[in-house]
Parts: structure tokens; C-alpha cells; sequence
């Protein structure tokens, strides 16, 4: 363990840590350089380790991926444009693709599911999509339009100062942005896929084929093995037919006004199949957005959709005042309390996932991206991906000395909202960052004589 080499190391020289946290992400990103080493030069997959180092150490949202700037932090800014065009010749070259990361992903995603049901836990693969977007663009020619996240998040009101947005949502030119993220009932999740698609220009596809070629794979991989979690863009009888019919294990959040078989063969809305029904227990959970306890009440009722007769369950969260009620619908099994509160537990997993699209936009800058060649693009964003699945593989309980080590030392915080941070991914990075540019590991930032 490391925790004998930085109990001997003054704090003031952190070299062999900064070494050591190199090596453990050679030792991350293997998987994927072996794989890359069968089919481009050495030399090439070198570079690809070294930017993964890169993306984790230059922290700009607005230039984080810009090539020109990744250059710089690869060789060195003496050496900017040498170190420019190997990163160029890495995304490239030929003879490798995006899915050969993709594959890599999944492989891992697989063992966490296998480690988890090996430790007994319950797994999960949460679904969930977001956009890209590049709102100042016009000249790419796979934009297609896109609802702006950005734009709903300011638009959203707040109580004394703003008003709500009125009128159609505003559409900025981008890309959709599909992902799936692993995960038990704690910890933190292992990263499945990442996709980008667009519904223009010659690489057009559309959300339903994306979506079950994703289903079809998740079924054959991992059978019913994994309750898939899905959020209310996934809610309508098509998709859960989609799901019942590859025979997988799933809970989605129904939206309230779709309408449902209640047990007397009567249609109606979702909530109006709740209404009137007493909550069947009490629970005192903590909301996964703010992490205050809050009494929530369940009640589970059976259920089918309209145009098919496969039993379905609809278990309502009610979250108190003031707060809409969670409809999940559901084909797992209710036949006690436990069983109810296991659904609402699980999708109140799903919110893991959001924590990856901030992330990925705000913090590794995955919009600020320049590039038009499509596969290119899909190489960098994956190998940004990669940057962060490391930062995630930080999280875990055998490197918690050596996360306390790091943060206490190079990304201190002395508001007590900030140490309370179950995953602190923002100070985790400026950690790595800080440590990586004062104590560059060994051939990092030195370029050979051959550079060019």
C-alpha cells in the first residue's frame, strides 16, 4: 500500500507520489493501450497515456480540449506545436476507432457487474441522455438541433429575482450524448458507454435505433443480471414493451399524466390510479440532489399497459410538500415493503449519472472541443472519458488514504461543505493537477529530441 510512502515523504516533495499516481494511471488506461498497441505504432499509444495526463492536469473550461492547448501541457509551451501535432497523429491514425475504447469500457463495466453480484449487491445500469452543444457553430455539418441544457438551467426560475421562461424551448445546433453507468447501492459508478449521434448530415440516425442497439447489447451481455434505471424520456408503452420483450429487469420513472390498466382493467392517468390511496410505510431518506433528510411514503400498486398484458407494478414516492411524487413503474417483483422501497432506492441511484454530465461539461470541458472530422472527435471525447473513469476509479475505498493525502495537501478547503463531499471529483482533479505541475513524474513535460 502506498500509504508507507507517504507516510515517510515530507509534504513539501511529493515527487515519488507524483510518480506513483502516473503509474497507477498507466495502469488504469492499460486495458485500452494494449488493445491500441496491436494496431498503431508504440509511439503513438505513448502519446495517448501522456494525454490522458494532460486532459487531468489543464483545467480551462473554455479551451480543455483544445488541441493547440493540450500540445502545450503535452511537450511543454516551448515546445507547443511538436506536442500539437502528435496529439494530431494519435486521432488521426487510422487504423484504430472510438469503439476500440467503447469496447475497452464495457469489458470493465462487465467485471464491476460480476464483482458486485459476487459481493451480493444489488446492480444497476442507469440510462440517461444530454446534448452537446456548440450554440456559436453553424459550419459543422453534423449539427443537428438540440434543447440547450445550458439554456434551460438559466432560464429556470428563482423565487424573488427571475421570471419563468415562457414560450418553445431554445435550440442550439450540437449532438445528442448517450451514456450508461454501472453502479451498486454505494460507491461510485464504473463508466459503460458513452455515444454521441446526430439525426443530421451523412452519420444521421435517430434516438429509437441508438436506443435499442444499446438495449440488445445490455440484454446479451448482462441478461437479467442488472435492473437497467431509466428516467421519464424513457417513459412510454414502445420502450417498455422494447425492454419486456428483451427480457431485461427494469424500473422507469412513468410521467403522471401517461395512463396505465389500474387492477380493474380501467385506464387511467397514473396519478389518478394513486389518488386516494394511503401510503403503505414511512421512510426517512436523503434527497440525492441537496442531501437533506426528507419523510417519504410509498404506496405500490399492480398494473399493466394499455396495449399489453404483461403484470407491471407502479410504486408512488411520495417526497412530501411541495415535491412531485416519483411514479415508477417497474416488472421486478413487489410482494413486500422491502421490495417497494428497493425500487425507490435504486432510482434514487439514477442521480449518479447526472453527476457525470456536469462533470463532463464543467469540469473536463467536453463542449469546448474544435474539431470537424467526426471520428476524430468521437476519439477525443472517449479518451476525455477515459480522464474522467479514472477520477471515478479514485473514488474507491482503497484509495482513501491516499485521497485524504491528496486533498488535505494540494486542494484544501476549509468550508465544511466541501470536506463533507462523498465524491469530490472537482477537488480530486485540481489536486492531480497542482501535484502533476509541480512534481512532474519522470519524461513528463520533456520532450525527446525527435519531437516532430
Amino acid at each position: 500500500m502506498f500509504h508507507d510512502v507517504i507516510a515517510q515523504q515530507p509534504a513539501q516533495d511529493d515527487r515519488p507520489l507524483a510518480a506513483h499516481l502516473r503509474a497507477r494511471l498507466s495502469q488504469f488506461v492499460r486495458p485500452v493501450m494494449s488493445k491500441l498497441a496491436q494496431q498503431i505504432d508504440i509511439r503513438l499509444v505513448q502519446t495517448a497515456v501522456d494525454l490522458v495526463q494532460v486532459i487531468l492536469t489543464h483545467r480551462h473550461r473554455a479551451m480543455g480540449l483544445l488541441l493547440s492547448e493540450l500540445g502545450g501541457y503535452l511537450l511543454g509551451p516551448a515546445h507547443a506545436p511538436a506536442g500539437t501535432k502528435r496529439i494530431s497523429n494519435l486521432v488521426h491514425a487510422a487504423n484504430w476507432s472510438a469503439d476500440d475504447i467503447n469496447a475497452v469500457l464495457w469489458k470493465e463495466a462487465t467485471a464491476r457487474v460480476q464483482m458486485l453480484q459476487e459481493e451480493g449487491e444489488k446492480v444497476l445500469a442507469v440510462w440517461d441522455g444530454s446534448v452537446w452543444e456548440k450554440p456559436e457553430s453553424q459550419a459543422g455539418s453534423d449539427w443537428c438541433p438540440v434543447r440547450s441544457a445550458k439554456a434551460r438551467r438559466l432560464a429556470r426560475r428563482r423565487k424573488g429575482i427571475s421570471l419563468p421562461h415562457k414560450g418553445a424551448p431554445i435550440l442550439v445546433p450540437g449532438l445528442h450524448w448517450d451514456g450508461i453507468a454501472v453502479l451498486g447501492m454505494s460507491g461510485s459508478p464504473t463508466l459503460a458507454h458513452m455515444q454521441w449521434w446526430t439525426t443530421r448530415g451523412p452519420h444521421a440516425t435517430t434516438q429509437r435505433e441508438v436506443e435499442q442497439r444499446l438495449l440488445s447489447r445490455c440484454a446479451e451481455a448482462w441478461g437479467q443480471s442488472v435492473c437497467h434505471v431509466w428516467d421519464r424520456g424513457y417513459a412510454g408503452s414502445p420502450w417498455v414493451q422494447a425492454a419486456i420483450t428483451a427480457n431485461v429487469r427494469f424500473v422507469v420513472r412513468w410521467k403522471k399524466g401517461n395512463k396505465l390498466l389500474d387492477n380493474w382493467g380501467e385506464a387511467r392517468k397514473a396519478w389518478q390510479i394513486a389518488r386516494g390511496k394511503r401510503s403503505q410505510d414511512y421512510q426517512m431518506l436523503r434527497d440525492p440532489r441537496n442531501g437533506q433528510l426528507i419523510k417519504v411514503g410509498i404506496v405500490a400498486l399492480p398494473v399493466t399497459l394499455l396495449d399489453h398484458a404483461q403484470p407491471l407494478w407502479l410504486v408512488v414516492a411520495r417526497l412530501g410538500k411541495g415535491r412531485e411524487p416519483w411514479y415508477l413503474l417497474t416488472n421486478e417483483q413487489i410482494r413486500t415493503l422491502a421490495d417497494a422501497w428497493a425500487i425507490v432506492l435504486a432510482y434514487a441511484r439514477r442521480w449518479q449519472i447526472e453527476e457525470v454530465w456536469r462533470a463532463s461539461k464543467s469540469e473536463l470541458a467536453f463542449e469546448s472541443l474544435r474539431v470537424e472530422d467526426w471520428e476524430v472527435r468521437q476519439k477525443l471525447l472517449l479518451v476525455a472519458s477515459l480522464a474522467y473513469a479514472f477520477l471515478l476509479h479514485l473514488l474507491s475505498p482503497s484509495f482513501d488514504e491516499l485521497r485524504a493525502y491528496l486533498l488535505r495537501n494540494w486542494c484544501h478547503r476549509t468550508g465544511t461543505r466541501y470536506r463533507r463531499v462523498v465524491a469530490p471529483l472537482y477537488r480530486l482533479r485540481a489536486a492531480l493537477s497542482r501535484l502533476w505541475q509541480a512534481a512532474p513524474p519522470p519524461g513528463y513535460h520533456q520532450p525527446l529530441l525527435n519531437s516532430g
